[in-house]
């Protein structure tokens, strides 16, 4: 296809990621050349006859061919949005999904201001750090046993504590902590202890998408035989954890709302709520400790 102009490159790109079924590749190539050329999504329809200089062709071209080896598409821009923010993305690092932002939402019904906050698993930091970007005075402690991943939520720690907000952050608002869960952490009690753990069953892992399966951390994926060792851990030592009356909430696959509903009960927790998606889909699961 000859190519002269911003239009032209557009219609090349989708076409190349069309033809190995990536999937939506006309948005794909739209972010990639936006991307490679510093433009918006106004230009393809506003100025579609803009060239491209010789940089921003080999640049939109080398991110084609690496979104045609089914790279996901954050890890080529290095960023994904979530809860309105931008957060730091790669191989290191589950990426952010939209329907995660269902458990943010679910926290934040009940997070008072002046809350702690523990954030298990907590990856790129994106739970955590919207939260706290979200409330007044609260402060996290955000736990993974991945150091690579926690050097990714560090930097994302530091981006979204540079933003606008009415009440500055302190040294002490977010802390990211190397931990086997609970392992490393002090017997301290939580208003709020919130979970994307890992649950996909492992021999469901070889069946997913390429862009998950052979990109992304599988210690972020794999939730060992049945999807469910690591609610059964995290619920069994949580209530050390946590204040009277503070809760647990965590993202759950679609399947899985009345398993760890029966976790969480026989463990003593009250008040269990299952939440859908967008979709229609079970999403988040969250209940109250009350015990003492």
């Amino acid at each position: 296809m000859k190519k002269d102009n911003y239009r032209e490159y557009y219609l090349w790109g989708k076409k190349v990621l069309e033809e190995v079924n990536v999937p939506e590749a006309d948005l794909d190539a739209r972010y990639l050349l936006e991307a490679a050329c510093s433009t918006t999504r106004n230009t393809l329809l506003a100025d579609p006859q803009r060239p491209l200089s010789l940089e921003e062709e080999e640049c939109y071209r080398e991110f084609i061919e690496k979104r045609k080896k089914r790279i996901p598409l954050q890890h080529i821009l290095g960023v994904q949005e979530f809860m309105g923010l931008e957060f730091k993305v790669d191989e290191r690092v589950l990426i952010p999904r939209q329907d995660t932002e269902c458990l943010v939402e679910e926290v934040m019904r009940f997070l008072q201001d002046g809350n702690e906050i523990l954030d298990l698993c907590t990856g790129s930091g994106c739970i955590l750090l919207s939260l706290l970007h979200y409330s007044n005075h609260c402060t996290g402690i955000g736990v993974d046993l991945s150091l690579d991943a926690l050097k990714v939520a560090d930097e994302n720690g530091e981006k979204i504590r540079n933003l606008p907000h009415p009440n500055p952050w302190t040294k002490d608002t977010v802390t990211f902590i190397q931990s086997d869960l609970f392992s490393e952490l002090e017997n301290k009690p939580f208003d709020i202890i919130v979970s994307n753990p890992p649950y996909i069953a492992t021999e469901v892992i070889p069946t997913l998408m390429e862009e998950v399966r052979l990109y992304e951390p599988r210690m972020a994926l794999d939730g060992k035989e049945d999807g469910l060792y690591f609610y059964r851990r995290i619920i069994e030592e949580s209530p050390r954890y946590l204040k009277r009356g503070g809760m647990l909430f965590f993202e759950i696959g679609c399947d899985q709302a009345l398993l760890v509903e029966e976790l969480m009960k026989n463990r003593g927790f009250k008040e269990i709520t299952a939440v859908k998606d967008l979709a229609g889909l079970d999403r988040v699961i969250y209940g109250t400790w009350y015990e003492i």
